[in-house]
């Protein structure tokens, strides 16, 4: 008797993964370290502005809606909290949450690719230079020369000793979402769904 030739052993492969400024995959990484150990996992940064263009380079994104393309699947995933950055001198900082009408006076410091859509605060005034990245605005709004209003985890992945923040009540949400192309949902794009999803190992799809 002949033995049964040995399968094929499966090419090597990388599970390539962006994500846009804040989004916080740490969790869903561990869990696939877990399940998923033959196939290492590469996180990839995505400037916001970029972020279809960089769909189609990656097995998975997340991103920030909307984002409005019949090639790409998306699901949402959670919406953030809008927060106030201010210098920790700041008067704003004296209460605990802020709503829009506390900013009246405010110079309101732009961020590059605006992760918030569009600010137009009634009373405010935008500031008076371009739009700066994320971190810069942040360094700048610490000097006292205005405010920044970014999603929560923009303002803790840029935290300083010389600003704090405080949630705004009725600001505008960032919702964040996991795209990937229609025409490449691969198993390994569905085992990272289905723990995106909290199925577990043994979960039916």
């Amino acid at each position: 008797m002949f033995d049964a030739p040995a399968p094929a052993p499966e090419e090597p492969r990388t599970f390539r993964l962006g994500a846009v400024e804040g989004a916080t995959p740490g969790k869903w990484i561990d869990a696939w370290k877990q399940r998923m150990p033959h196939v290492p996992l590469e996180l990839l940064p995505i400037a916001l502005s970029a972020q279809r263009a960089a769909i189609g380079e990656l097995d998975a994104a997340l991103v920030r809606l909307p984002l409005d393309d019949d090639a790409v699947h998306v699901i949402r995933l959670y919406d953030e909290v809008p927060v106030v950055v201010a210098a920790v001198d700041s008067h704003l900082l004296a209460v605990d949450e802020l709503t829009v009408d506390d900013l009246a006076g405010e110079v309101v410091i732009g961020v590059v690719d605006a992760p918030l859509g569009p600010l137009a605060f009634p009373g405010t005034e935008p500031a008076r230079f371009a739009a700066l990245p994320a971190a810069e605005a942040i360094a700048t709004a610490a000097s006292g020369v205005g405010v920044v209003v970014v999603p929560m985890s923009i303002a803790r992945l840029h935290h300083r000793k010389d600003v704090d923040h405080r949630p705004l009540a009725d600001g505008p949400t960032s919702t964040v979402a996991l795209a990937w192309p229609r025409a490449r949902t691969t198993p390994d794009v569905e085992t990272f769904v289905g723990i995106v999803r909290g199925r577990t190992a043994n979960s039916s799809r």
